[in-house]
């Protein structure tokens, strides 16, 4: 009995096998749907290609050079109040080159800055409680800026500071 049932068991799963192959003829008819919507869109995008409107060319014009040589004006300046803890006195532009919070490293800086050949000085500003060391100090901007700059090699945040 057991071994009719097995065989009857088989012989059912082989039938149904057999029955859901696929036809031939319905993967023919989904690829020609497939080729006739994409047909389809083809034709629309020419369409509509054609109503979009023309846009006529760039022409490009040369740029006359409209270069600035010396713009001194622009250059940021910092405004503070501050009253000199080390050094010979503040004029109207400061070349800062460090702040701190602890006066021996405002110190320590300054000593670098003087075995480099700067008279440089310590101010202090209370508002922010901070030392700031400034290696050179001039009456004109245009003097500041350029002592900036030169000192932007070596100490990149180099600013600017208009004494109150």
């Amino acid at each position: 009995m057991k071994k009719s049932m097995l065989l009857c068991t088989g012989l059912c799963i082989a039938i149904a096998f057999t029955s859901c192959k696929s036809k031939e003829s319905a993967y023919r008819q989904a690829y020609e749907k497939a080729q006739a919507a994409d047909a389809a869109s083809a034709v629309q995008q020419q369409t509509q290609q054609v109503d979009q409107p023309v846009v006529t060319p760039l022409v490009e014009k040369p740029v006359t050079d409209n270069r600035v040589v010396d713009n001194m004006d622009n250059v940021s300046v910092r405004q503070e109040k501050l009253t000199v803890v080390s050094g010979s006195g503040l004029r109207n532009f400061s070349v800062v080159v460090g702040s701190f919070s602890v006066k021996a490293n405002a110190e320590g800086l300054q000593q670098r800055l003087i075995n480099a050949g700067y008279s440089a000085q310590i101010a202090y500003n209370a508002d922010r409680n901070m030392y700031r060391v400034v290696a050179s100090t001039f009456d004109s901007k245009y003097d500041a800026v350029q002592s900036r700059e030169q000192l932007r090699s070596v100490y990149p945040d180099a600013w600017l500071l208009f004494n109150q």
